[in-house]
């Protein structure tokens, strides 16, 4: 059996979905960061409100920026935050 990936959220994904994290098993098929988005976002309206505006979210993998062509594996933490502008 695969390990988990831990998923992290912050800010206000972590506010709209309503945990700071969760234990994820991979679906079958699901190997990328792209991949984990679009599924997460499809399993229901909370997470797709979540997710909507994609450009607006910043990711990482294992506490690494991490681009949506990154693999994920069993056993990562995958943390989804907002993105941060300064000025």
């Amino acid at each position: 059996m695969n390990k988990p990936l831990k998923i992290c959220y912050f800010a206000w994904l972590r506010e709209q979905i309503g945990s700071a994290q969760e234990d994820f098993a991979i679906p079958v098929g699901i190997n990328t960061l792209g991949a984990l988005i679009d599924h997460l976002s499809t399993r229901n309206a909370t997470y797709a409100r979540a997710f909507r505006n994609r450009e607006a979210i910043r990711c990482a993998i294992n506490q690494e920026f991490a681009d949506r062509a990154f693999p994920v594996h069993p056993g990562d933490e995958v943390a989804f935050f907002p993105a941060v502008t300064g000025g």
